[in-house]
């Protein structure tokens, strides 16, 4: 990694695990000095003691927590998210509302929170992890399909207020990724699609997928270091595929 992200400050959530844990590593190699905001506590801890950062332990679904944290930072990566795969007619109205709030309303709070200080020196980068299904539906995943579309709103919003401020935000639409996220929702998908939990990958997950491999979480990783950094500066308002083709197809 560059150095790139020197002096800078970034704040990572969901930033104990999965892709939030690889964007935490990637900053902090790059130079940055991270905030790690996640609900578990002891993996929140190591992962700052990890690479010299600040722990948060924090349930975001919660606004008085939000406004508990730092608000100088250069670098917001609105990462947490959670899964709960059910057709329309079973979903839990509680589970989807809490989806809600943790995947679309809490964005909206951090970034409110942390944009003054951004508009007051004149630089700031917003990357908001939205999914393919920022961009796409699939059957069974109706609070995440809707929280990572209302995301997607709300990054070109930031996008188009905080250009005149040397503010950019984009969303990264990952494709499936090899985390924990994408292992617990193989046992629900098996039951809902009547197949083997075996065949799930192929058969459900990586169907729409021209590269049939999960995704790693250091490669999106690499594109949201690169969102932080001096040369993306004119990239702002953007959803950038990292699909291997489910997009296309």
């Amino acid at each position: 990694m560059t150095s790139d992200l020197d002096g800078r400050t970034a704040l990572v959530t969901g930033g104990a695990g999965g892709i939030g844990l690889a964007c935490v590593r990637a900053l902090a190699a790059a130079g940055a000095k991270v905030h790690v905001v996640d609900i578990d506590g002891d993996r929140t801890e190591a992962v700052a003691a990890e690479v010299g950062g600040w722990a948060h332990v924090a349930d975001l679904t919660d606004a008085a927590t939000i406004g508990a944290l730092p608000a100088e930072v250069d670098l917001l990566v609105n990462n947490a998210g959670i899964q709960h795969v059910a057709p329309l007619e079973d979903f839990p109205p509680d589970v989807f509302t809490r989806i809600q709030s943790l995947m679309v309303t809490a964005p909206f709070l951090l970034i409110r929170h942390m944009l003054p200080s951004m508009y007051a020196r004149g630089w700031g980068r917003i990357v908001n992890m939205s999914s393919v299904h920022g961009l796409r539906a699939s059957p069974y995943k109706a609070a995440y399909v809707a929280a990572k579309h209302g995301l997607e709103g709300l990054s070109k919003v930031a996008a188009l207020e905080g250009a005149a401020h040397g503010v950019t935000s984009n969303c990264v639409n990952p494709g499936y990724v090899r985390t924990p996220l994408v292992d617990n929702q193989i046992d629900a998908q098996a039951i809902e699609h009547d197949i083997p939990r075996e065949d799930v990958v192929s058969e459900v997950l990586l169907k729409r997928a021209a590269i049939k491999k999960l995704i790693e979480a250091d490669d999106v990783a690499s594109l949201v270091t690169w969102l932080c950094s001096p040369h993306a500066g004119h990239v702002t308002g953007a959803s950038i595929p990292l699909d291997g083709g489910w997009t296309a197809a």
